[in-house]
């Protein structure tokens, strides 16, 4: 299987991942965390959500584009929302606030994998 199909499957099942998890922050959670707790998740799943749209992206870029291009901003996204969404899903989860810390190593890895995007295609 070609890797740009394989980043395309994978963000499909991020993205189905990210609406389960947003019914379970809607449903499951509502009535067990505190308001703020419940906005921390919801960002956690709006960005999870957000990235795997792009890991789709990335995916369709690679039928137009070789696939070193979108090798290093897939990777980054996926690092990024295993780290940004997962510590912001642990967080209500677990009352681990000191996983805030970290935090914004995901972010700061999905900021990157869009710049390498723009910056592979553009050196292209």
């Amino acid at each position: 299987m070609d890797r740009h199909i394989t980043w395309i499957i994978i963000g499909s099942v991020l993205a189905a991942l990210a609406v389960s998890l947003g019914a379970f922050g809607a449903h499951g959670l509502k009535s067990k965390v505190s308001s703020e707790d419940l906005v921390i998740f919801e960002t956690g799943v709006r960005y999870q959500m957000y990235h795997s749209l792009g890991l789709i992206l990335i995916g369709i870029l690679g039928f137009h584009f070789p696939s070193n291009i979108i090798q290093l901003p897939a990777a980054l996204f996926i690092i990024g929302i295993i780290i940004f969404s997962g510590t912001l899903y642990l967080i209500p989860l677990t009352g681990l606030r000191w996983l805030g810390a970290i935090t914004p190593i995901g972010g700061t890895a999905l900021i990157a994998g869009w710049i390498a995007l723009v910056y592979n295609i553009i050196k292209s």
